[in-house]
């Protein structure tokens, strides 16, 4: 006959190693709150980050428009548009370009154009883009990001 002890060493090592039911669900609780709090925070930085590359981009295609301005004597008209930074101009002689490295114009980080105007009504060109919804004005990830 087994004694007591005997029984509880049987048992002993019989277990097999692992985690408790209850231990699984405190650390799926703690995983969950801890999404909850930090992913809104990793959208907000992702959205921010969006208006940084539009505000880079817009500096690039300035510093070729005025590129351009300087060999052409004049900033590409509203109807050539940034095209004309990429592909010659009808009319225009003297144009050294493609003035982009990868010899296309970018998208904005919403996959929007920019938009191009000249003569501008804030300088000599205006480019811009709308930001998320492409519609004037916004806050946040909305907002315009502008060149002047």
């Amino acid at each position: 006959m087994s004694t007591k002890l005997e029984i509880r060493t049987q048992l002993q090592t019989h277990r097999q190693p692992g985690f408790t039911l209850i231990e699984l669900l405190v650390v799926l609780v703690i995983l969950g709150l801890l999404a909850g709090l930090v992913g809104p925070q990793v959208l907000r930085y992702t959205g921010s980050a969006k208006g940084d590359t539009a505000r880079l981009q817009i500096e690039e295609l300035g510093a070729a428009l005025d590129l351009y301005h300087l060999e052409v004597g004049r900033y590409p008209s509203t109807e050539e548009g940034l095209k004309s930074l990429v592909e010659q101009p009808a009319g225009v002689s003297v144009w050294n370009g493609p003035y982009l490295k990868k010899k296309n114009i970018p998208s904005d980080p919403w996959k929007n154009e920019y938009h191009y105007q000249s003569p501008g009504k804030n300088g000599m060109y205006d480019l811009y883009s709308y930001g998320y919804d492409n519609v004037e004005g916004g806050e946040g990830n909305n907002a315009d990001i502008v060149s002047w």
